[in-house]
Parts: structure tokens; C-alpha cells; sequence
């Protein structure tokens, strides 16, 4: 895998959580590998959180879950391990839409581009059912203003 996928991915996972967690008494068993063989259909990208202090293990466990499962490893920070798989069941189209570019309507200059979002965002915002009148509505007339006691001795 190329390092600017591996990249991307790395940036993907930032805000992910870990869906699965890999006990110190037991260790990798087969159920957590087919629970990592699931979540990896489902998800394409985890992470793994592998609840031991023994680097050589989580390492070892990284190792074997690539091999055994057909994945790649993506990045391993402490006790936190992430994998990813390619899932060959996605549609093509949902594939092509997400390495396509988005087209942009309208210019290319920056400045009129943020304009233009800025003027959408506030128009989405400020958007009621009936216009808004153009005189200021009167402010509503406040009581006798009250005084703070004074609590000083």
C-alpha cells in the first residue's frame, strides 16, 4: 500500500473508536478474529484496542490478524491498532463516487467562492416561513430596575 493511502487512511481513523478489543487473558482467539473479519465487512477501516501492556504481543497480534484476515496495517499507537481491508462487495457506483471530485458550481476565484457559501449559509439559516419586515420592532418596555443588596458589612 502506498504511503499517501496509507495516509489518508491514517487521517480517516483519527476520529473512529475502537469496535473491538482484545482481552489480555485470552488474547487473539478465533472469535475475536471473526469478530474483526465482521466489523472489517462491514466498516473497511477499524480500530482495535488491545488491552495488554506487552508491546511484543500487540505486535505480534497486528501481524497475524493482517495475515490471517488478508488486511493491512495502518498504524499502531500504544495499545491502539488500526486495520484496514478493502471491501470487495461495495457497489461500483458508490466506489466511483468517492474518488470522483466534486464538481463546484460557479468560479474559481477563492474569494467569491467563500462569499458565495457564506450568503448560502446565512440564507439556510435566517429562512422562515414568511419574510421578515424591514422595520425594527419595538423594544419591549423593561420595569423599575432593580437594585443588588448590599451584602458588605
Amino acid at each position: 500500500m502506498k504511503s499517501a493511502r496509507r495516509s489518508e487512511l491514517r487521517a480517516q481513523a483519527h476520529n473512529l473508536s475502537p469496535v473491538v478489543i482484545i482481552g489480555d487473558k485470552n488474547g487473539l482467539t478465533d472469535e475475536v478474529l471473526a469478530e474483526i473479519d465482521r466489523s472489517l465487512k462491514a466498516h473497511e477501516l477499524i480500530k482495535i484496542r488491545a488491552a495488554t501492556d506487552d508491546r511484543d504481543a500487540r505486535e505480534l497480534w497486528m501481524e497475524k490478524i493482517c495475515e490471517r484476515l488478508d488486511a493491512h496495517a495502518i498504524q499502531q499507537i500504544g495499545k491502539i491498532l488500526v486495520v484496514y481491508r478493502e471491501n470487495p462487495d461495495v457497489p461500483e457506483k458508490i466506489a466511483a463516487a468517492e474518488v470522483e471530485p466534486v464538481k463546484r458550481s460557479g468560479t474559481d476565484d477563492p474569494r467569491k467562492r467563500k462569499r458565495a457559501e457564506e450568503k448560502r449559509k446565512v440564507e439556510t439559516a435566517t429562512r422562515t416561513s414568511r419574510p421578515r419586515s424591514r422595520t425594527p420592532s419595538p423594544r419591549p418596555e423593561s420595569g423599575p430596575r432593580r437594585r443588588r443588596r448590599n451584602t458588605s458589612q
